[in-house]
């Protein structure tokens, strides 16, 4: 079975930070759920100096990372409620898995 191949909508604080807890803690990671975890798309509207993404592809265009398909679970940390509604929907009408920690958005709009 391959990986578990994550993509990352927003690259600020909480994206990057997301994006090196996995990367760090891959091993432990790939123990406890039996297959290895790669973080495989970012999408950014911007650069995050502080964070070096190594060869992982990156895009402008989040919506890129839900439309693509060595993505399975789509991680949607960019905050707001329209973009990331969309964003989200899209990613589910995809196939994939999504994870958020978008409190307004799920306020807003979650069942």
């Amino acid at each position: 079975m391959g990986p578990i191949r994550v993509g990352i909508c927003g690259f600020g604080t909480v994206g990057s930070g997301t994006f090196r807890v996995l990367e760090r803690n891959r091993e432990d990671l790939a123990a406890r759920v039996g297959r290895d975890v790669v973080v495989t798309h970012i999408g950014a509207r911007r650069d995050n100096p502080r964070c070096s993404t190594g060869d992982t592809r990156a895009s402008r265009d989040l919506f890129e990372v839900v439309r693509d398909p060595d993505v399975d679970i789509v991680v949607e940390l960019i905050g707001g409620c329209d973009t990331a509604r969309a964003l989200v929907l899209e990613a589910i009408a995809n196939g994939k898995h999504v994870i958020t920690a978008n409190k307004a958005l799920i306020a807003q709009h979650g069942n």
